[in-house]
């Protein structure tokens, strides 16, 4: 259409498929319920941005020191039916039973002239295990403590009452750990096989061997009890049966585990600690590749337990750390160190899974919470609905940038930076040289091998 004195031309406007002018005004659809906020989401972030800073203002984890050993701490146990005892052993041979919460020693039991490898209490809470490397297995009366026993030894724990074993039981060769089966009186120990124990009987009453140099630790399933595992020196894991007295299936990893610990609420899987630094978690259904590796520590991981829960669990490694995995999380989600601590042997998950023990190499045992930024004591409803409102509001928004760098953010000394710093780039450096091999070699020469399976070198039925 041409219009006009100068020749314009007028061309017809434009529609939208939906009937509407490309001018038109557009239309802006609102809730009209007077609860809801235009600026709700902003508000949400901003919010959740201030609970993340609060989160690691108010991280205090350490709880406190039971002081006492005259040797580094070798062996931790927790009792199953009592949440404020625990027992430690040292590398001197001592023993020592601890009230958590008073921080005392209320006993001592001596007898052991080795290093204590390994402790257990059994699941009455009545009886204690220990096997040491001086080629002896001890079974002691564990009491609790009587009325004003506490008070008595609020002197130090040198007033500790001493206690001798009820039953030693003699061996050819130095033991490294001990588990107790979960219904019965029946113990397995680790030394150059694993060797089964009963209560009443003085000689083992089986002996498991899968020609292996020594074993380096055992543990019993919880779900099924009759189940237990072993790592052993040759970089191998074996399940056995007590019902069949014979070992069940096996496989190699590249590297030795040095610790073993079973998922309480998840039967059939259990996860190692490994001398390459990593933890890895498996299904003994499927032994041929790991279910998770899980990374963040630069030296020997020297202990690995299980809360009570499931959902996570503790290590203790060689690079003088402890740090706390969610069962399916390949990375560490807290790392707790001191300026004083030493290298970790072992580890432990209260009965409640509130707090966490560590014994090191500096004669202290540590007590950690669970929850870094957990507030201690009784909790008014309102702090806890506002504690539960402020986690959820981290875990909703904890992909935005800001807020998973405050997040994940932890201060570490200056050797595990930079240990860690050169291991990344070590690692770098591998896969790219991986790429490259694959790249100019000929089709399916060299296959792509997950990490979660470069790890397992073979399984034996």
């Amino acid at each position: 259409v041409r219009g006009g004195d100068e020749g314009e031309v007028f061309e017809p406007e434009q529609r939208r498929d939906d009937g509407e002018r490309a001018s038109d005004v557009q239309k802006v659809y609102r809730n009209a319920d007077p609860a809801l906020h235009e600026m709700t989401r902003a508000r949400e972030y901003t919010q959740a941005l201030k609970a993340a800073k609060l989160e690691r203002i108010f991280a205090k984890p350490f709880v406190g020191a039971l002081q006492g050993h005259k040797d580094g701490i070798s062996a931790l146990a927790t009792s199953p039916t009592t949440l404020g005892n625990l027992v430690s052993g040292a590398f001197d041979g001592e023993i020592r039973v601890w009230d958590v919460a008073s921080r005392r020693a209320t006993r001592v039991l001596a007898g052991h002239t080795g290093a204590v490898r390994g402790l257990v209490v059994t699941p009455d809470g009545e009886r204690l295990v220990s096997v040491s490397a001086d080629c002896t297995v001890r079974l002691w009366r564990l009491p609790s403590p009587q009325l004003g026993e506490l008070a008595a030894s609020e002197g130090g724990p040198e007033t500790a009452e001493t206690a001798e074993a009820l039953v030693v039981y003699g061996g050819r060769h130095a033991y490294r750990d001990v588990a107790h089966h979960w219904q019965r009186p029946v113990f397995a120990t680790a030394a150059t096989s694993v060797q089964l124990w009963d209560h009443s009987r003085s000689e083992p009453t089986h002996d498991f061997d899968w020609g292996v140099d020594s074993v380096l630790s055992v543990r019993f399933n919880p779900a099924e009890p009759d189940l237990f595992a072993a790592t052993s020196s040759d970089r191998a894991v074996v399940l056995y049966d007590v019902r069949m007295g014979s070992p069940l299936r096996k496989f190699t990893m590249l590297n030795k585990a040095n610790r073993l610990s079973w998922n309480p609420r998840e039967a059939f899987n259990f996860t190692v600690a490994n001398e390459d630094c990593c933890l890895y978690s498996f299904d003994m259904r499927k032994l041929d590749s790991a279910t998770n590796v899980h990374k963040d520590f630069v030296s020997a991981v020297m202990d690995v337990d299980f809360s009570p829960t499931g959902r996570e669990f503790v290590a203790g490694a060689y690079d003088r750390s402890v740090r706390l995995f969610t069962y399916n999380g390949g990375h560490s989600r807290e790392v707790y160190t001191a300026k004083r601590m030493q290298r970790v042997f072992s580890v432990r998950f209260s009965g409640d899974g509130t707090y966490v023990f560590s014994g090191s190499d500096d004669m202290n045992v540590r007590v950690w919470k669970a929850d870094a930024s957990e507030k201690l004591g009784p909790l008014k409803p309102q702090e806890r609905a506002a504690r539960e409102h402020s986690k959820k509001l981290v875990a909703r928004h904890k992909h935005v940038a800001q807020i998973r760098k405050v997040v994940k953010h932890r201060a570490v000394p200056k050797a595990i930076h930079n240990a860690d710093k050169l291991r990344k780039q070590m690692e770098g450096n591998e896969r790219g040289k991986r790429k490259r091999e694959e790249a100019h070699s000929a089709p399916g020469s060299t296959p792509h091998v997950a990490a979660r399976k470069a790890r397992v070198l073979k399984t034996d039925e």
